[in-house]
């Protein structure tokens, strides 16, 4: 039968990497928000161009940061 020597280290080490990885979290890319009240209600506030919900219309001075106050 085989000992803890016969095992590779490199299998240990790939099972230990395996341990740290932390799950990806994603946001729905279609989230569309109807105003900023909507978005403040979710928690989502600020939004930034480019992330899920950011819309122009909720983007008042074009700076690309959405209900921002």
């Amino acid at each position: 039968a085989p000992t803890e020597r016969d095992v590779p280290v490199v299998a240990a080490r790939h099972v230990a990497t395996r341990a740290r990885t932390t799950p990806t979290i994603t946001t729905p890319p279609n989230v569309e928000y109807a105003n900023c009240t909507a978005v403040r209600a979710a928690g989502a506030a600020p939004l930034y161009r480019g992330q899920p919900g950011y819309a122009s219309h909720l983007d008042r001075d074009g700076d690309g940061v959405a209900c921002e106050s």
